[in-house]
């Protein structure tokens, strides 16, 4: 007997799980198909990322759907399009053998009205995003008086993004007799209030640890200062040729800069944010599935939902604000009992954040090194080795072109082909990586100790809708000193480093004394000034990644701590990485949606990576030899 069918499911469900190649169900499965197939029951499941949490709620959910009735009988609740697009390919692969089947997916950025003749059809079951949800309820489009089973997916999720309203109204049209199974990677307090609210003695079923990370993940950091980030990235990427990853980064500004970066250096990548149009959406994912890129650039919200297999590794390019974003992001990779590597790329002050992360997930970081040039150099020859030995060969098509080729190489032992062969790709990287630097960074050595360089604070940043090169271009034409000068900037929320060269140091802090920046005094100085005065970031007690309250140039910033939790700067909430894609257009929460830059509004190029504008990044430029192999 398949052990799908020893749980109790129809022969039509094993007969689909089993040609989809499910052959185990995994612990999750094995506790919630049994307990909601054999009794009407709330249910509240806690388990990590890529266990398989979809096929735990829409077996079961399948087996109570009459699919000869045309009613809605069951509404499926997710965080973004892309999750609901995914569950929706899932459950109707599950139905494949069952006649009469109609699900219908919901979401923000497709067409409202062609989604209403969908559901008017007669869609058993609706999987939606709460914001599209709320304004097909405005718009009297759906009726939801049948539903049996309403189900919370990345339940902790939907409440992070500030969807509870959208969830109460979505939920206050249903029936109050039906069950509600909340599905969750992590379980922190808001998750629990909910259950509270929307259940009746639900049944808890447990499938690992609270908050706990994949046990087939290998947690990585790597020390570096902050200017070296985006060539650690690269040195990463090229030290793992079959490499096939996604990058988490803040805000969209910055998975737009980094995407179209690695794109001119060479590298097979695009983003994924909230700016794109679905459509755009769509084509980034396609080629990623189709393993077109290498490097997939994402916010946390826009790759929540993303199931592609085989994915290699998890770049934390920032470190989350959440921590329970850090397990939904490392719980990309290592899916369906793989294994997987999740890179965090940190400055020296972030270490202590890596030991609280820790402690949460209950997992060991190992402290990586960087490799060297020649390392990188080493990987990519014997990648090409590989590649070469086992290529498959069209003997009928190559036939032809033989004696030629012969003819050509004759006076040429079979080591000189090898040697020249290889180094027509080879000599590139020898070329690229000569002379690289040593990218690792010695905890408590401060960058701007090097020779020739200064550290300036200015009481600008984020919250001024400025970025790292909307900032430098500011300084460089208020003070007239050369772009290249300002060697490089970190934006934060309410301030920013400028390290820029010690010769232009006081020119620069000269010509800001008087400085105004949107009807307000601009200070710069040196950053040697500024740790012993007001500028000094003070911990106390809670704060982000600890717990109580931080100050921070004002504002009380929220973070990995617990308590009254208010949002980074001010009102926004973490770093404003809360992408919701519904609710009509969107309602974006990242910083950003708005860019002014010190003349006036400044317009920033939308879409994807490889289509968007000619805006310069304020990485380093120097080119990747593209692969040809």
């Amino acid at each position: 007997m398949n052990k799908f069918e020893a749980l109790g499911l129809d022969n039509a469900i094993v007969r689909a799980v089993t040609e989809l190649g499910f052959e185990s169900p995994t612990p999750i499965q094995e506790k919630t198909i049994p307990a909601l197939l054999n009794a009407d029951t709330d249910l509240v499941a806690l388990a990590q990322t890529g266990t398989g949490k979809t096929a735990g709620f829409g077996l079961p959910l399948i087996s109570k759907i009459d699919f000869t009735s045309r009613d809605t009988q069951a509404l499926i609740m997710c965080p973004t399009r892309e999750l609901c697009m995914q569950i929706t390919r899932d459950l109707q692969n599950y139905t494949k053998y069952i006649n009469g089947a109609h699900i219908v997916a919901i979401y923000g950025g497709a067409s409202i009205d062609n989604q209403t003749r969908d559901i008017k059809r007669g869609a058993q079951i609706v999987v939606a995003t709460p914001g599209r949800m709320v304004d097909m309820i405005d718009r009297r489009r759906v009726n939801l008086s049948s539903v049996k089973v309403a189900v919370l997916d990345e339940a902790d999720e939907m409440l992070n993004m500030g969807f509870k309203e959208d969830l109460d109204t979505i939920l206050s049209q249903t029936p109050e007799e039906k069950n509600t199974w909340l599905f969750s990677a992590t379980m922190p307090d808001e998750v629990l209030r909910i259950s509270k609210n929307y259940m009746e003695n639900p049944v808890e079923i447990t499938a690992g640890v609270k908050n706990q990370g994949n046990d087939n993940i290998e947690h990585i950091y790597y020390v570096v200062q902050a200017r070296d980030k985006y060539a650690a990235l690269k040195r990463i990427a090229d030290s793992n040729p079959d490499i096939f990853a996604i990058v988490f980064c803040r805000t969209r500004i910055e998975t737009q800069e980094i995407a179209e970066s690695l794109i001119k250096d060479g590298y097979g990548a695009d983003s994924l944010h909230g700016d794109l149009s679905q459509a755009q959406r769509d084509q980034v994912m396609k080629r990623y599935r189709s393993r077109s890129l290498q490097m997939l650039v994402a916010t946390d919200v826009a790759a929540r939902g993303i199931d592609v297999n085989d994915v290699t590794h998890v770049i934390n390019y920032n470190l989350p604000d959440e921590i329970e974003n850090y397990t939904h992001r490392s719980g990309r990779t290592a899916r369906a009992g793989k294994k997987g590597v999740s890179i965090c790329i940190i400055n020296m002050k972030e270490v202590g954040k890596i030991r609280i992360i820790e402690r949460i997930i209950k997992k060991k970081f190992i402290q990586g090194t960087i490799p060297t040039g020649f390392e990188a150099c080493e990987k990519q020859l014997f990648s090409l080795v590989s590649k070469i030995h086992n290529v498959e060969v069209n003997e009928a098509a190559i036939e032809a072109y033989m004696p030629k080729i012969y003819d050509e190489l004759k006076d040429l032992s079979k080591e000189d082909i090898i040697k020249r062969f290889v180094s027509t790709e080879f000599n590139r990287f020898l070329d690229y990586y000569k002379n690289a630097p040593d990218l690792n960074a010695s905890v408590g050595r401060e960058r701007s100790s090097q020779p020739g360089i200064t550290k300036l604070f200015i009481n600008l940043g984020e919250m001024d809708s400025l970025d790292r090169n909307s900032l430098r271009e500011y300084i460089s034409e208020v003070s007239g000193v050369d772009l290249n000068s300002i060697t490089n900037v970190e934006v934060k929320g309410s301030f920013s480093f400028v390290e820029v060269k010690s010769e232009v140091a006081e020119i620069i802090t000269g010509t800001f004394k008087n400085q105004r920046y949107n009807n307000r005094s601009v200070r710069i100085e040196s950053r040697g000034n500024k740790e012993t005065g007001e500028g000094r970031t003070r911990d106390r007690g809670r704060g982000s990644y600890g717990g109580g309250e931080r100050r921070s140039f004002g504002g009380n910033r929220g973070g990995y701590g617990g308590g009254d939790r208010r949002g980074s700067y001010g009102e926004k909430k973490s770093y404003g990485n809360s992408d919701r894609a519904d609710r009509g257009e969107r309602r974006d929460r990242e910083y950003g949606d708005k860019k002014k830059s010190y003349s006036g509004e400044k317009s920033f190029s939308k879409g994807s990576a490889s289509g968007g504008g000619d805006r310069k990044s304020n990485f380093s430029r120097e080119k990747r030899p593209r692969k040809q192999f």
